[in-house]
Order: structure tokens, then C-alpha cells, then sequence
């Protein structure tokens, strides 16, 4: 009889942020001669169609939007189907350990497996747990975490908690190998203005005007590459070009992290992966957390990168055109001060985390590894 190869099931809501640790731990299992499945959303469209996966499950979920009982009872009945397709799934596919990577489409593949008794493991990128990995986290045989302490109030979570670190794609681990180079006086000084996978309007709504604000002298070195959201892109692309400013403009960049590489500064929301691959690359940031936020959690993240001096964090109310362009034309005026920013980004960045999440979930799932 042939011995069938382990396979772990990955599930992770159809957004960057979620998917691109997914991926990296895909790669790290795959190493080790370990299949991998992918359980997500109709969203992962955009971001997962290269997902190196055996087969991609669209698993029906939905987030929590509204408290009154029509929003409440049509969520729970979403999230009831999509745990009963879930458990259909899972009874086919037969996976060794199931992986959650938080957010709401995470929860019917979690709790199925859990209901099936199959060992599972989350992990959370954020320095603050996210609501869905908290509804798990009881439940679940393993959490994995990006940064120490985040389940340090609670000693049962605790218990079964490891640090890993937040697991990098391979094109962030080959742009983490290019060393900061910092901006020669009177020349080049490229700016990446980014709002994670999904864009940010505020970006769109602030950085030119910024740079509108600064002196001719240092617009006419500025090379800006900046994310925005397709009904923004015309009105950024034609206040660059009013500017007379070299700039590319574009809703999504799929070679982000080389992008990052090659900047002298960021400016950017603090999303989990986008810290993460801040401080792996080692680059000097402006962060501005997403405000209103339960959480808070890319305020933490971002405090994290400010802590080991790799960045500085503007609230959003002070996030200004007259405030950005200020900082802006002090760093390009301190070359120094902008290298400095970057070692310590980099000494905040964790290279191996996708490794360690591999080993936890290989640990729980009671699997010797084919040699790497």
C-alpha cells in the first residue's frame, strides 16, 4: 500500500495581509514534502491565483458588520453553512493539522476541524490578537504569534503560545538580501507610498499635496511610486503630472517587497505583513495606523517598528500634508538619520519565522518531516 503524503490545510481571508504569511508557510511546508491546501474566500482572486497550493477551497464566511438581529442572524447562518462545508471538505481531504491566519473566513474551516478533532494552529500576525483568532483561541491545540506577549495576560493561552514571527514570502526574504543604500546630496531620493493590499484612500487624499508643499529643489528628485485605489488612480497620477513630479502610479504591485527594497523611505498604514516586511528589508518609514480600529492593532504593530527606531507613527489627524511634507524634506536633507532608521528596522525583522511555523505546526500534527 502506497503511504499517502501528509497534507495541512491553510485558511486565510482573501486578503494580503492574511494570505502572504499563508504563502510563506505553504513554501516552508512544501520544503519539507508536506501537500498543502488552501481554504479561503471568493476575495483571494486577486491575491492567491499564484497560492502554491494542491487545490483552493472557497469556504462561505462573513465578518460581523452589524449588531441588530437581522445582521446577526444572517452572519451566524453564513458562518453555519460555510462550518458544514467545511466538514464535508475536511472529511475528503483528510488533513493532518488545519492552520488559521485570522480574520472571519478563517473561523468555518477552524471549527469544523476542531469538531473533527484534528489538530489545529493559529497564528496572528498583529502585536494585538485579532476578534476571530480570539474566538478560537480556546479551542485551537496551538497559537503561533508575531510578536512576544500577545496572549501573556491569559496563562491557558499562554501555555500553548509560541513566538514565530510573521512568516515572509520568498520575493521579501530575496529583497531582504539587498542592503539599504541611503540618498547621495542633490541626488535621487525615491519615495513608496503604499496602504497595503487593499490601497488607502487617506494616501491618495494627503501625499500630493505634500509634496506639492516642498521645495522645487527636492521635487525635482523625487522618484514616487505610490499604491492607489483604482477610483483614485487618475487623480494621483494627474497632480504628479501637474507637478511635474516622476511618479508611477497603480492600484496593486505584485513585486511590492523589491519596490520596498529599493526605497529611501515609506510611507504606508502599519497592516501586519506590511511592519513585518519593513523590518525583514530594513527600511526607514513613515507609518500612519488605520484609525478606528477595535483593536488598535496597527497601532501596536507600528509601535513596534517606532520602538526599535525604524520608523516614526503619525496618528491620522496629524496626518497632514503640511506635517508629511516636513518630515519628508527632513529625512531627504539626512541621509544619516535615514540609514540609521534602517539598521534598527532591520534588527526588529524576523528572516526564519516561516521555518518556525512550520516546525510548531509539524509538532502538532505529529509529523516527521521529509529532510529539507
Amino acid at each position: 500500500m502506497v503511504e499517502r503524503t501528509p497534507l495541512v490545510l491553510l485558511a486565510a481571508g482573501g486578503t494580503g495581509g492574511h494570505l502572504f504569511p499563508a504563502e510563506a508557510l505553504a513554501e516552508a511546508l512544501r520544503r519539507r514534502g508536506i501537500e498543502v491546501d488552501l481554504a479561503t474566500d471568493e476575495r483571494a482572486t486577486r491575491y492567491g491565483h499564484d497560492f502554491p497550493a494542491r487545490q483552493t477551497h472557497v469556504i462561505p464566511s462573513a465578518t460581523i458588520r452589524g449588531r441588530d438581529p437581522v445582521s446577526l442572524v444572517r452572519t451566524a447562518g453564513t458562518l453555519a453553512s460555510g462550518a458544514m462545508k467545511a466538514l464535508m471538505m475536511l472529511r475528503r481531504v483528510r488533513p493532518v493539522a488545519v492552520v488559521g491566519f485570522g480574520g472571519y473566513p478563517t473561523l468555518p474551516p477552524l471549527l469544523a476541524a476542531t469538531l473533527r478533532r484534528i489538530p489545529t494552529v493559529i497564528h496572528d500576525a498583529n502585536a494585538v490578537m485579532g476578534r476571530a483568532n480570539r474566538m478560537l483561541s480556546s479551542r485551537v491545540t496551538a497559537i503561533a504569534t508575531s510578536f512576544p506577549g500577545v496572549v501573556a495576560r491569559d496563562g491557558a493561552l499562554s501555555a500553548k503560545a509560541t513566538v514565530t514571527g510573521n512568516p515572509l514570502r520568498p520575493m521579501v526574504l530575496a529583497a531582504a538580501a539587498q542592503p539599504y543604500a541611503a540618498p547621495d546630496t542633490g541626488g535621487q531620493f525615491r519615495l513608496l507610498i503604499t496602504g497595503g493590499s487593499q490601497g488607502a484612500r487617506v494616501m491618495a487624499d494627503i501625499v500630493p499635496g505634500a509634496i506639492e508643499r516642498l521645495a522645487p529643489a527636492l521635487r525635482a528628485r523625487l522618484m514616487v511610486v505610490q499604491q492607489a485605489r483604482g477610483e483614485d488612480e487618475t487623480r494621483v497620477r494627474d497632480a504628479y503630472a501637474r507637478l511635474g513630479v516622476n511618479a508611477e502610479v497603480a492600484p496593486f504591485f505584485a513585486d511590492l517587497p523589491a519596490r520596498i527594497a529599493a526605497s529611501h523611505l515609506i510611507v504606508s498604514r502599519s497592516g501586519a505583513s506590511t511592519v513585518a516586511e519593513l523590518a525583514a528589508i530594513g527600511r526607514p518609514s513613515v507609518l500612519v495606523p488605520l484609525p478606528g480600529a477595535l483593536d488598535q492593532d496597527q497601532l501596536a504593530n507600528a509601535n513596534v517598528l517606532a520602538k526599535a527606531g525604524g520608523a516614526i507613527v503619525l496618528k491620522q489627524d496629524d496626518f497632514i500634508p503640511e506635517r508629511l511634507a516636513d518630515e519628508i524634506a527632513a529625512f531627504a536633507a539626512d541621509a544619516a538619520k535615514l540609514a540609521a532608521m534602517a539598521s534598527a528596522a532591520k534588527s526588529a525583522g524576523v528572516l526564519d519565522a516561516a521555518d518556525r511555523l512550520a516546525d510548531l505546526v509539524l509538532r502538532v500534527a505529529n509529523v516527521i518531516p521529509a529532510a529539507r
